[in-house]
């Protein structure tokens, strides 16, 4: 029940501005058409003055008399529409203000309401615990990630170990069929910008050559 009254009195006092820029439209409304009769009276009275002013002198100054009063009451119109437009004026003024006023304090309670008991010391707080957590996830991942079966294997001794068995594996082949393979001769051609000399390559391939009977020799041989 007093919520009720209590709302309805703080509605009332929400459209006290609104009702009497209102009002005084309503008001200013009027005094314009007031204006504009009195200014239709003056025009009247001003030539029924000219129609008459040669013939009778009589009826052109009563015409003049009341243009006089017209003009009169029309100043006063005049002087009561400024103040009208005044006075709506500066309640607009008041009512954006205050409303301006009021949408500033929901903001101000909004933002309290947001931070609540947030602080720049609970800032940065969360900041350094977020940091840790990273810097523990990292940590964690590097330890999964990290070889767990036998020991680090060097890719270099791999490397080594496979040049070994290609070299094995053409030296049995040569013993087998006596010839280099063309996919390894191909292999092991030198680049053009480091070629050997033709006659120097001719005598290495014919030492291969000599070589490679030799070995096929001595399996002959053996068997």
């Amino acid at each position: 029940m007093w919520g009720w009254f209590g709302g309805a009195a703080a509605q009332k006092k929400k459209d006290t501005p609104k009702n009497a820029i209102l009002g005084l439209r309503s008001q200013l409304d009027m005094l314009q058409k007031r204006e504009k009769h009195l200014q239709n009276q003056i025009d009247e009275q001003d030539a029924v003055a000219r129609k008459n002013v040669s013939t009778n002198k009589t009826a052109a100054k009563a015409a003049l008399r009341r243009r006089k009063t017209h003009e009169h009451s029309l100043e006063q119109t005049v002087a009561q529409i400024g103040t009208l437009e005044q006075q709506i004026n500066a309640i607009e003024s008041a009512n954006i203000n205050r409303e301006t006023l009021a949408a500033m304090e929901k903001a101000g309670h909004a933002m309290k309401l947001i931070h609540g008991t947030l602080t720049p010391d609970k800032v940065d707080e969360t900041m350094e615990m977020l940091r840790d957590q990273n810097a523990l996830s990292e940590e964690i991942v590097n330890a999964i990630t990290q070889p767990t079966l036998g020991e680090y294997i060097d890719e270099n001794d791999l490397d080594e170990e496979l040049e070994e068995l290609q070299q094995e594996q053409l030296e049995e082949q040569m013993l087998t069929t006596g010839n280099v393979p063309v996919s390894d001769a191909v292999h092991k051609m030198p680049t053009p910008a480091t070629a050997e000399p033709v006659s120097s390559r001719k005598q290495a391939v014919e030492e291969d050559d000599e070589e490679a009977e030799f070995r096929k020799l001595q399996a002959e041989m053996a068997m």
